[in-house]
């Protein structure tokens, strides 16, 4: 691997630590306001893989750093920067695990529960799903059912904001966001009930 190949790979690795750690938060949030315990479970999963993630980039910058003979000033500060998206990611997960405790919220959470609009949910795509083997752009979901699909993910790789060529397969987990009434409606399309 080349340098320029390398430090390109450590790149794509802060860009992915940043994009989960910023889709735990929102996950967080959004089990916190409306009590998902679904959602919070998912953001405990994004944990384990935001460790994993961590330390591979922390491995790498290590190996750059060997290898190439960096300057270790600035390797220690590319360090810091994946040490600070593991911080915020670990917060998130404080955040999911007082859903899951079953805290009860305080008075002014359950005001803003009453009057939101929107929320994140997730669906599982089946295999007999209208949406499966279709692009993003395809099934409108934002104007059919009024939701957004924000990620997805595939097996063991998550997917931020997916671009509307992105093809749906079976097995997919999809997170979107829209309004609280097409929660169901997202959940009987991923599975293929009419």
């Amino acid at each position: 691997m080349t340098a320029e190949e390398e430090w390109t790979a450590v790149e794509n690795m802060i860009r992915q630590l940043k994009n989960t750690c910023e889709f735990m938060i929102d996950l967080a949030y959004s089990a916190l306001i409306f009590g998902d315990k679904e959602l919070a479970e998912r953001v405990m999963d994004l944990e384990e893989y935001m460790d994993k993630l961590h330390t591979k980039f922390e491995l790498k910058v290590l190996e750059i750093g060997i290898k190439r003979k960096e300057d270790k000033k600035n390797l220690l500060g590319l360090l810091r920067l994946g040490v600070a998206t593991e911080n915020l990611a670990d917060a998130a997960a404080e955040i999911a695990d007082v859903v899951l405790r079953g805290v009860e919220p305080h008075p002014i959470l359950r005001m803003v529960m009453e009057e939101a609009e929107e929320t994140v949910m997730e669906a599982t795509i089946s295999e007999n799903s209208t949406l499966n083997s279709k692009m993003l752009g395809e099934i409108k979901l934002d104007e059919k059912i009024g939701v957004k699909i924000i990620a997805v993910k595939r097996e063991d790789i998550w997917f931020y904001n997916p671009p509307d060529d992105f093809i749906l397969r079976t097995g997919d987990i999809i997170v979107a966001r829209g309004f609280i009434e097409a929660k169901d409606a997202l959940k009987k399309l991923a599975e293929g009930i009419d």
